[in-house]
């Protein structure tokens, strides 16, 4: 199988690049966003509009409803029969998004790790209610720098999985996810990363980006979200950047006139991971090559469509 990754940190202009070249190419989208697959998540996750996905095909988008759970593994399987079946309709596949984690179960493997630990889990959530997960995250900091830096301190999923491997088997979850036994996935891929060459500037942008989310009415998306489904704010749906803070909004938690300053701080976190994430992508012995382009560059659109040409021939 062949394909084109299409990796980056949140706004740094993915979609209208994927875009391009699907139209370009006659090519078809894998989304790689753990929450653009939730139905009814469409403001909050940028997702395309219903124009752009009658217009250009997209795969691994609205498949669950927000109160299921999705994983990199089964991220994984979907994409391969995606991908797969791109390929015999004759067409380019163009794997886009900004979920890490599933881009490094196509292009390393997965981690075998051990199962869940209930009583392991039961006395990090009793640690939890006393001290705070702030408190749990700035252990795990010390025990694990590395899947620290990838998962936020108010994230109590991650932060409670990555401390349970490292209670029951003595090594951090970061040096489990370096030796993965699983191979990766057979695909001859071309790796593309948009990173911004002035952090600023992406700054910047995700302010004006959140703010046009509220002004589309994503907290009026979550109350309908809310009256439709039996939502929990522990869902991995609702821990979402942006759903999670509209959350916090509507339970009081904190005010509303906070709302897109936590927002734009959340997804400035949440961008600065990703690039962590693609610092380690490609540099690392036996990791897939990755070519990184400047997302700022006025000609982006241009240069990748010229890279992904000169592969498409390549190919033939």
């Amino acid at each position: 199988m062949k394909a084109v990754f299409l990796l980056g940190p949140t706004a740094s202009g993915k979609t209208a690049v994927a875009l391009a070249l699907a139209e370009r190419f006659a090519a078809e989208i894998v989304s790689v966003d753990s929450a653009q697959v939730y139905r009814g998540m469409d403001i909050g996750t940028a997702k395309p509009d219903p124009a752009t996905l009658a217009r250009v095909p997209h795969h691994l988008v609205d498949i669950l409803d927000p109160t299921e759970s999705y994983s990199a593994g089964r991220f994984r399987a979907d994409a391969e029969r995606a991908i797969a079946a791109i390929e015999r309709r004759g067409r380019l596949p163009i794997v886009a998004g900004g979920t890490m984690l599933y881009f490094r179960a196509l292009m390393g493997g997965l981690a075998e790790l051990p199962p869940a630990q209930p009583q392991v889990r039961a006395h990090i959530e009793a640690r939890a209610a006393e001290q705070g997960w702030p408190r749990l995250h700035a252990e795990l900091a010390r025990l694990d720098p590395g899947s620290a830096a990838r998962i936020e301190p108010t994230d109590a999923q991650r932060i409670q999985r990555a401390l349970e491997v490292h209670y029951h088997t003595g090594r951090p979850l970061s040096e489990h996810h370096r030796e993965a036994t699983a191979a990766p996935a057979d695909i001859e891929a071309l790796a593309l990363s948009l990173e911004p060459s002035e952090r600023a500037v992406l700054h910047q942008r995700i302010a004006q980006r959140f703010r046009a989310m509220l002004e589309a009415g994503l907290v009026e998306e979550l109350e309908a979200l809310r009256a439709r489904f039996a939502l929990q704010a522990g869902l991995p749906s609702m821990r979402t950047v942006g759903y999670r803070q509209a959350w916090e909004t509507l339970e009081g938690l904190a005010p509303a006139v906070t709302l897109e300053a936590r927002g734009t701080a959340a997804t400035r976190q949440l961008a600065k991971r990703q690039l962590t994430w693609l610092r380690a992508m490609g540099e690392k012995p036996g990791t897939h090559p990755v070519e990184r382009f400047d997302a700022l560059r006025p000609d982006l659109v241009r240069a990748v469509t010229e890279r992904v040409e000169r592969f498409v021939e390549r190919r033939r």
